[in-house]
């Protein structure tokens, strides 16, 4: 067991969890891996709402599992109001749900990737919007990849992601890796190229991925990813009346300003680590898996993050202090 610790100066908000179930004015059983920005003057989040069932219903393995995307807003980034209604939806062409939304702002308009299900494996979708009413989609991509964020900022006039592939061949198991990839107009991509993997993580044993779209910052542009340590057996709090076996953890990276598939530095410890009862309880219970991440003009970042699969939560640090935590 690796038993990794979380590296000090990140602080978890007192209001925490940020969003509940119960603050969903539709049904809803649980909200977690949201996607948050600024956007038209205001703090947006877009967040999985996985409905139809309860506690009792999946351990019995009754009810239907149903997944929404829902919409809310803040002024502040921590007391939010939920729209009355979800705002996303992908029932199409085989596929029977989206989820784990991320939202990148460029030039002017909000790009949101989210993950597909459907009858012919996992995918990743990405999308854009002007009012959260009405969205296009740009890209599906090809069975197995997900966890797509973008870059804030274009690359030569080219759109830049990272995402993770999950094929099962090739490495085997789940050491799955990091990829970083381009494209002039959102719809076609290419020129993919691996960017890190498991064995680059010190705290991972497992698989990696992005997790909330990178900030740009004055030393290059800091991105999270999460990482996860398979357990030997299923000893950690779940729904499933089998147990579960994987610690989701939060890293931070450095990637550089001006080419960012070339990594500048890795924080050899999380940033975020399950402790408090609201990441270590729940659906799958030690999991933390950011989605957002917020740069503010006083050098205060945000980082908003699933917790145990089941809420949404919020944790305060400083710019400079993850660059060092880089850069040392």
């Amino acid at each position: 067991m690796i038993q990794a610790v979380e590296l000090k100066g990140i602080k978890r908000h007192p209001k925490n969890p940020i969003l509940t179930k119960d603050d969903v004015p539709y049904e809803s059983s649980l909200v977690f891996n949201a996607g948050v920005t600024k956007f038209n003057g205001k703090y947006v989040m877009t967040f999985r709402n996985d409905y139809g069932f309860t506690k009792a219903d999946f351990r019995a393995g009754k009810g239907q599992v149903e997944t929404n995307i829902g919409l809310a807003y803040s002024d502040n980034g921590i007391d939010w109001e939920v729209s009355p209604k979800p705002c996303f939806s992908f029932v199409r062409h085989g596929a029977n749900r989206a989820y784990d939304p991320r939202l990148t702002v460029i030039d002017s308009r909000c790009y949101m990737c989210f993950a597909v299900d459907g009858d012919h494996g996992v995918c990743g979708g990405i999308a854009v919007t002007d009012d959260f009413d009405h969205f296009e989609i740009l890209h599906i991509t090809e069975p197995d990849n997900r966890n797509m964020v973008l870059f804030p900022e274009k690359f030569g006039g080219e759109f830049v992601r990272l995402d993770r592939p999950f094929s099962m061949y090739g490495k085997g198991g789940e050491l799955f890796d990091t990829w970083i990839s381009r494209s002039k107009d959102g719809v076609y991509w290419g020129k993919h190229r691996f960017l890190f993997g498991a064995d680059d993580i010190p705290f991972c044993n497992s698989k990696t991925g992005p997790a909330a779209p990178p900030i740009k910052t004055n030393k290059g542009w800091l991105t999270t990813f999460h990482a996860v340590e398979i357990l030997p057996s299923p000893e950690l709090d779940a729904w499933d009346p089998k147990g579960w076996n994987k610690i989701y953890y939060a890293g931070i990276m450095l990637l550089d300003p001006h080419d960012p598939s070339k990594i500048i530095a890795i924080a050899d410890a999380p940033i975020l680590a399950p402790r408090e009862e609201y990441e270590m309880k729940g659906f799958r219970g030690s999991a933390i898996f950011p989605g957002g991440m917020i740069l503010e003009d006083s050098g205060e970042v945000k980082i908003y993050y699933g917790a145990a699969d089941t809420v949404m939560a919020l944790a305060i640090t400083d710019v400079d202090y993850l660059l060092k935590l880089c850069l040392k």
